[in-house]
Formats: C-alpha cells, structure tokens, sequence
C-alpha cells in the first residue's frame, strides 16, 4: 500500500507553464490603472482656445503599480474642459487622428508661463505619465527603458487608449521622457535628448532646422513648408540705477526727537532688500515660415526689438527680509523663553553691600518699624525708589539694557501726563492720530481681544516690541516691564490716574493685562475719591453726584425705570465723596459706636414701625419724586449705595468655579444665593437707613418694581384704589430676599464694609503685575502687536491700492479674531498669523518696487500713468504680463532704456558713464532707425532660445497619411534639448 501511495502524491507537484511573467503582470496593471481611469476609446475635445493652459485648471489622479519588486507611480494630468456631445459622430469617423496629435500642431498656446514640462514641450492637454515612485530611484539602463516602452506599446494596443503614455528614465531631475500614442491606424512617439552643451552646429535656427527635416526623412521632394515660433529671453539683473528706496530705520533720531525711520508707537514697514531680483523679458514670433527669415552661425535677423510680441515677467527675491514681519517675529520668540525677570536682571539686584537681600515685599514691615527717619519718608513707593536707585547703582551704567534717554524718551511716551510741569492731576491723555472710536479700524481690538489703539496697553506693546529689536532684546524688555511696574506702585501711592485707560470697569473684550491696568485705575480712582472726601464736609459731598445720579435725579424717578434699570447697567446710584469714614472695616471710635446704638442699629431688625420711630436717617442721596412708604406716607428716599465690585475674565473664573464647586444640592444652593447676595444686602442697609420706619414692600417698589403687583379695589365706601403686594417669588417662605431683609441693619454706605476692597485689589493687581515673565507678558501683548502690524499693513496698502492684497488682509482679519480669541492660542497658528503678514508686507513692497523701477509717479500723461499703473499690478498678480505694443510701446520703452542702461554699465568701464541718466543714454543713441544696427547689443545674450519647428507630412511613404510632425528646442547656457513628436502612418507598415 505504501509503494502504491508514493506515485499519487507526486501529481500535486506539477509546474504551471501558463502562469503569468512579472512584465506580463506590469502590462496588465498598467491597462488596468487605464480602464479604472476611464481613457479607453477615442479622445476628443473642442479645439484649444488662447491661454487655456495658464487660465484653465489642471488637475492630475495618482496611482501606484509595481514591476516585480521595483515601484511606479502613475499619474494623469488632464486639463479640465466642458464635455462635447460629438462623442458619437467622432467614433464613427476612422479617419480621425487622435485628439493629442492634433495639439501638437496648435499654435494657440505656445511658451505657457505656468505649465507642466511635457506641457510646455509638446503642447497636450491630456497626458499619462509613469516614473519611478521614490524620488532616488531611476530607470537608467537602455534595456530598461526599452522594457518600459515596449510595456506602454502593448497596454495602448490592447486597450485603444488614445492618451499619450509617457516614461520618465534617467535621474529626476534631468526631466526626460520618452512615450507613445496611438490611434486608428497612426502612431506617434515622443524623444528627446538632452544635453550639458550646446554643439556648435545647432546654436541657430538653421542646424536645428536640418535635424528636424532629416528626422523626419520625408520622401517628398518638394518638402512642405515648416511652421516656426520663436522666443527669446533676456534677463535684467541690474538694478543699480534704481537704489532700492527703503531707507534702514535711524535709530539715533529716536533720542533727538527727529521724525525718522523709527519713533515709538510706530512699527516700522518695507523690505531691507530689494524684493525683486530679476526681470524676464520674452520676445516671441509666433508665427514664422522657413525662408522669411535667417538665422546662421553669421548672420541673424532675429533682432528683440522687432519682435512683434513682448512679454515680461519678474523673479521675487525668496523670503526677502522684512521690517514689520522682523518685529512681529523677535517679539514672538520671547513666548518661548522660560526666565523671570529677576534672572535675566540678575538676581543680585536687591543686593546691599554687607547685607542680606532686601525684598521690596518686606517694605511694608518697615512702616511699624521704630525709626528716627521722618514717617513721610516710609511709603511703600519710597522703599521701591530707594530699591530701583539701588538696582541702578549695583547694575552700573555700561551694564544697564536700556541707557537713561531711551528709557525716559519711552516712559514720556507711555505716560505723557508726566511731562507736565504742574502736579499729576489724573487727567487721560488722548491721541489725536488715531482713528475714531466708531471706526472699523479702531474697532478691531473685539475681534482680536487685544486693546484699543490708544490705550496705553497698546502703546506699551509696541514700546516692548521696539525694545526688543533695537535696544537690549531679551533684557530690555525686563528692564522696561520693571519700570512699568514700579511707576504702577508709584501711581497707587500717590493716587495719580493711570493715562490711556477708559474708565469705568475692566473692559472684558480686551486682553487680560489691559483688565488688570484698568482694575487698578479704578482702584485708583476709588482711593483717590475716598482720600478726598476726608477733607470735605458731608453735606457737601452728598451734591457731589456722579452724571449718571443726575440723570436719574432728572428722571423725576417713575416706579418702572428705578433701581432695576439701574442694575441692568451695572451702575448704583451713589456718591464716593460722601465715604468720609476711615476706609478700614471695622470702627473703633466711641462716638460712631454711640451713635450706631443710638440710631437702634441693634434692635429692630425686621424695621417695624415702633422700633424706627426714633432713628435718625442717614445716607440719602434724593427724595423720589412720587413714591412715599406705605405705613407711614413719609416721602421715600433713594439711598447712597456702593457700587458693584468691578472684575476681570481671571477673577469672574474663579468665583464661577467656586461656585460651581458648591454643587446641587439645597444647602450648596442656599450657600450659592448667600454669596450672590453680598449686594442685596449692601443695598437693603443703605436703604433701611435712608427710610427709617420701611418694609419689605418699600424696597420692592424700587429696587425690582416688577415684583411689587398692584390692582385697583373698590373699598368698603365704594371708591376705587390701588391696593399692592409682592410677587408670588417673593412670598416664598425663607426666600433670599426676606433672610436679606431680616439681617439688614440701617447703616448707612459710608458705614458699611466695602463690596469692593481697593486696597487689596489693588495690591493683587501689583503682585500679578510683578510676577509676571517677559514669555507671559509677550504672551500678553502678543494680539496687540498682531493688531498693531495688521493696522500698519492697511495703512501702507490703502497708499497703493492693491485688490489682491485687500482680500488678503481680510483672510487675515478673520482668521486672526478666531485664533486670538482662545486663551491660549497654539504657536503654530500664531506663527501662520505672522508669516500672512509678512507676505503682505512683501507683496506691498514689491509693488512700490516695480513702481519706482518704471517710474509711474514720473508720468505726466493721465493715460500713460493709468497704463503704467495696471502693469504694474498685472505683473504683482499674473506669472506674466503681455506688454502692449510690444518694444514700441510705453512700457515696451521703459524696459527697452533698462536694458540699455545696464548694457552701458556692464559694458563701460568709465564711472562717469555708467552713473548717467538712462534717459540721455537713450537720447545719445539717436533714433530708432539709426540704432537699429546697435540694437542687438542693447540687449545681453538671450539666457533662453526656445524654438518650435511644425509641419504635416506623409510617413513613412509618399502615399502614407500626412501626419503632423513637432520639434521643440530649448538653448540655455546650461542645457540643450530637444522634444520631438514624430507621427508616422501604421496602416501598412
């Protein structure tokens, strides 16, 4: 059994002969990607119009194949066209050639400035290429190349596919390709050669002309006629008649209070080089038949000025550097730095000599200190000075960041109110070159979350960006933030008003450092208010109203627009001046104690009628012109009230957390409404003392008139009255509003404790301010100085007009506002911000190039200037711009005098001549006829020769199909190529 089972097993070993090659597998791949693609069959489109490969839209699909283990990308690129309804009628013609073969002879779209190689070569609107997938890999061997092509030959023939298929061999970036298309009878292949030099036989029309016809090896006797374009290239590359006009920013006038490139407050604007390198002037004949004209080895009639077609384009110097974008990018750097400001100071700076570091913290122990020195002489602000004349002294005069005269040029700047010879009176400064407040420009600081543009947030953020360039970098800016914030204390102490701030509460729009500079200031303005109202007398700080008391003095205070309107503002009715107590919390002396015993603070906490009887009221601001109380008909007064304490976004987020914190249930609740209602209660004192004998209901009536209701009754003698009482919220047993009530005592606002501690915030504020590094603080300002650059950017384009760049800076409008608005914006997108910006600022200063270099200021026709003008911008927006009347045009001329002016310079070795006047150089040559034999060295030799050789002939027999037939040639000092399509009739051959 065992010797019969032996030969059975053997059967499933047997070879399969019929198994697929791995180039059999490739051709199937490759017919494969075709189908999927969808290129089988005829190809026709509507003949090329003019400029459809520049204006039209291209578009390409990729794929991937493999030839055993070596990888191909396939890749289609097709010009996007409206599709044809002659799909049909085409099909049934066998005559017709494909689609590509009659591109080739299309004269339409010679010389594209923005297209594919193969574009530009062979003129195609639709081609397949296949290359090596890994930029390192190459096709080098000939055996190679020919698989390859043998490969493409095969999959056109078995799929009908009437696309050209190309093959790129040799290293990438020798750019050749060799390929195939096929047809109905007909077949073209695509060569090229490519070479370092130039051989000698072939630098003019005529030896390419003789390659062309031998290729084509036409049996017909009288040859057709060839076709030609031509163009040539001419690059300008001195610009030394033309001095870049941006001028370096003087950074000396600065200190002399001279009007130069640099002043603070203003960012600085150009590009440092010019941003233009090059200009490409491209002179073609488009259409030309052998035999018009000659060009050999001896003579040429190819001259640029004749040529009927000019057309220029410019060559933008790469990352040209930039002032504004300069500045923008310094100042983002410091986001990235990790130091203090004391260690970028040195940490020494406190150092006495023989002493232990003395903290500017431990000055206020020094106050309650026994000392012999004079007690004025002990202000916080005092131990701050004698510390900064100290940190002076230890750091020394070469060592200080920022020398004396920038520091005050810059201080003056921020502070103006301090160059004033009289005492600081607290008086904000306004800036009279600023855009108005409705603005759109003014209002930008919303949509960036920055500060106005007068603000002194703002000014300080262009100061510490300035600084950071131009004067000590990193530890300028430490220097100059520390100034900062000692003239901050300095201002606290002695109740000077912080200039470039608006008044009233933190601004919650605006950047969280711009918040904490207006919480001061208004702690400022509290302590100053409060401090002055020691030395008045009572009565006469109750006429002392704010304009928003008045105006509701002037209201005559109807029921429904009282106290809730008032609270829907944010502002209480109330008067500072009147707070003539001292501004700690508790009272210690005896006669206030005395006289709050007195007024029954103790007794008669729900303020019924016989508990009030004797109390003596306190604290009103106004009688109101129609409410009186209920139980006793005495008029009702509007109490002095304290104002809400003002916050900033940090501030509103922690108090949210905290009460978050407290969570749902009913005492976390309860807990909630008590904290909220430090106001209520505030409110509900003032006006007990203000309306001895009131309730509940009096209050109501003027604090939330809406929950007060009343109806008209008819009484027990039939007469109609009104007849009031609370809200159905308000009669909810131990609600907040009558806890608040039974706790309220009648003391007066002068006399209660503060909602707002200034004392504290303020010193909060102070200790936020000097903790701050100069990463946070550039974190800070950051969207100020993004805000400044995007304003100086609209201010320099609204001087050129430029479309485009309008367009731009709205993008970048938008696009910052959603960045900005987060509170820690990622750097990479930060950095996408800066760089947008940039571009402007190049795009802008290429337009003031091109605009000095053909002198359109200098035209004095309107038309010629209009002209001038949009070429100009045709030249910022298009790859190239057709130069109207080509070299006998206006611009043609102005073109025309550069060449020649940089022809006499390269050429002369004489200064005097080559420093002259391009225009009396022109005006020395004569006229136009008489420099004609001159004319050809205006111009350097042409950096590119491009010319395309067309004709249709029969191959490979006299009696074959005439065929189109195309050469392409391209001379440069560094290559020689040619791309040929030679077609050639398969019927019979």
């Amino acid at each position: 059994m065992a010797a019969d089972s032996e030969p059975e097993s053997e059967v499933f070993e047997i070879t399969d002969f019929t198994t697929a090659s791995e180039w059999e597998r490739f051709i199937s791949k490759v017919e494969e990607v075709l189908n999927d693609w969808k290129l089988i069959g005829n190809s026709s489109g509507k003949p090329l119009e003019k400029g459809i490969f520049t204006s039209g839209t291209w578009e390409e699909k990729s794929d991937e194949i493999s030839f055993a283990d070596f990888k191909f990308s396939v890749t289609h690129h097709y010009l996007v066209q409206e599709s044809t309804d002659k799909e049909g009628k085409d099909e049934l013609l066998e005559d017709v050639i494909p689609q590509s073969m009659q591109d080739l002879l299309c004269m339409n779209n010679d010389f594209p400035p923005r297209a594919h190689c193969l574009v530009r070569w062979y003129g195609l609107r639709e081609f397949v290429v296949i290359a090596p997938a890994a930029h390192s890999d190459a096709v080098l061997s000939e055996s190679k190349c020919n698989l390859l092509l043998s490969s493409v030959s095969i999959a056109l023939g078995n799929t009908g596919c009437q696309v050209p298929l190309f093959v790129q061999i040799h290293q990438k970036w020798r750019r050749m390709y060799v390929g195939e298309c096929q047809g109905p009878g007909v077949r073209t292949d695509f060569e090229m050669v490519h070479l370092r030099k130039v051989p000698n036989q072939y630098t003019h029309l005529s030896g390419l002309l003789d390659i062309f016809k031998s290729k084509i090896g036409c049996p017909l006797t009288p040859l057709p006629p060839v076709s030609i374009a031509i163009r040539f290239t001419y690059v300008l590359q001195d610009w030394q008649q033309y001095f870049w006009p941006q001028q370096p920013p003087d950074i000396d006038a600065l200190v002399g209070g001279e009007v130069g490139g640099l002043e603070f407050g203003k960012l600085p604007f150009g590009a440092c080089e010019d941003p233009i390198s090059e200009l490409h002037l491209a002179t073609t004949w488009p259409h030309l038949t052998e035999g018009i004209i000659v060009d050999n080895d001896v003579y040429s009639d190819l001259d640029p000025i004749q040529a009927p077609h000019w057309s220029v384009r410019v060559r933008k110097a790469e990352n040209p550097q930039c002032l504004l974008g300069d500045f923008v990018t310094e100042f983002f750097k410091i986001c990235r730095r990790k130091e203090s400001t004391d260690e970028i100071l040195g940490r020494s700076a406190f150092e006495e000599e023989g002493k232990e570091i003395a903290d500017i913290s431990h000055a206020l122990s020094k106050l309650t200190e026994p000392t012999p020195v004079p007690i004025h002489k002990l202000s916080v602000s005092n131990m701050v000075h004698t510390a900064k004349k100290k940190i002076r002294k230890h750091r020394g005069v070469e060592e200080s960041p920022l020398n004396n005269d920038v520091l005050n040029t810059i201080l003056l700047f921020l502070f103006p109110d301090a160059a004033a010879e009289k005492t600081l009176d607290g008086t904000t400064s306004t800036d009279n070159n600023n855009p108005p407040s409705e603005s759109e420009d003014y209002n930008l600081y919303n949509q960036f979350k920055s500060a106005p543009s007068d603000s002194l947030t703002y000014k300080l953020a262009l100061c510490l960006c300035m600084i950071n360039f131009y004067h000590g970098g990193l530890k300028g800016v430490a220097h100059l933030w520390q100034e900062f914030v000692l003239e901050m204390r300095f201002r606290w102490e002695n109740n000077f008003l912080i200039p470039g701030l608006a008044n009233g509460p933190p601004d919650l729009r605006c950047c969280l450092l711009h918040q904490k500079l207006q919480m001061l200031n208004c702690c400022i303005e509290r302590k100053k208010a409060r401090d002055e109202g020691k030395k008045t007398s009572a009565s006469d700080n109750v006429t002392n109203l704010y304009p928003g008391d008045a105006g509701k003095a002037g209201d005559q205070l109807g029921p429904d627009n009282l106290k809730e309107a008032d609270k829907e503002k944010g502002e209480v009715g109330k008067s500072w001046d009147s707070w003539s107590d001292s501004e700690e919390e508790f009272f210690e002396c005896l006669s206030d104690t005395e006289e709050l015993k007195g007024n029954g603070q103790d007794s008669g906490k729900k303020g019924g009628p016989k508990e009030m009887a004797n109390l003596r009221p306190e604290g009103r601001l106004y009688q109101h012109g129609k409410l009186t109380l209920l139980h006793n008909g005495e008029p009702l007064y509007i109490p002095v009230t304290q104002e809400p304490a003002p916050m900033t976004e940090d501030l509103l987020e922690e108090q949210s957390e905290v009460l978050a914190k407290l969570g749902t249930s009913a005492e976390g609740a309860h807990l909630r409404a008590r904290m909220q209602s430090a106001c209520l209660l505030s409110d509900m004192e003032s006006f007990k003392a203000a309306n001895p004998g009131c309730f509940l209901e009096d209050f109501v009536r003027w604090y939330s008139p809406r929950d007060y209701i009343e109806e008209e009754v008819i009484d027990e003698k039939g007469n109609v009255v009104l007849k009031g009482e609370l809200s159905a919220r308000m009669k909810i047993p131990s609600n907040m509003w009558v806890e608040a009530w039974e706790t309220a005592k009648p003391i007066p606002a002068r006399r209660q404790r503060r909602l707002f501690d200034d004392t504290r915030e303020a010193e909060k504020v102070l200790h936020y301010l000097a903790i701050q590094k100069p990463a946070d603080l550039a974190r800070h300002l950051l969207p100020c100085v993004i805000h400044a650059a995007v304003l100086k950017v609209k201010e320099e384009e609204s001087l050129e007009n430029i479309s485009s760049v309008k367009k731009i800076i709205k993008q970048i409008i938008s696009h910052s506002s959603k960045v900005l608005h987060f509170p820690n914006p990622e750097d990479k997108k930060l950095e996408e911000i800066i760089h947008q910006i940039t571009n402007v600022e190049a795009l802008i200063a290429r337009a003031r190039s091109l605009k000095a270099k053909f002198g359109t200021e200098k035209c004095e026709q309107e038309e010629e200037k209009e002209d001038l003008e949009r070429f100009v911008s045709c030249l910022l927006e298009q790859p190239e711009v057709l130069v109207t009347g080509a070299g006998r045009g206006h611009a043609g001329r102005i073109i025309h005098k550069l060449f020649v002016s940089a022809q006499r310079l390269t050429e002369s070795s004489d200064e005097a001549a080559a420093m002259a006047p391009p225009e009396e150089e022109f005006k020395r040559m004569g006229s136009a006829e008489e420099r004609r034999q001159n004319s050809m060295s205006d111009f350097p030799p042409a950096a590119g020769r491009e010319f395309i050789l067309r004709t249709t002939v029969p191959r490979p027999a006299p009696y074959s199909k005439a065929l189109p037939q195309r050469m392409y040639s391209v001379l440069t000092k560094e290559e020689f190529r040619l791309a040929g399509a030679f077609s050639s009739d398969t019927s019979f051959f």
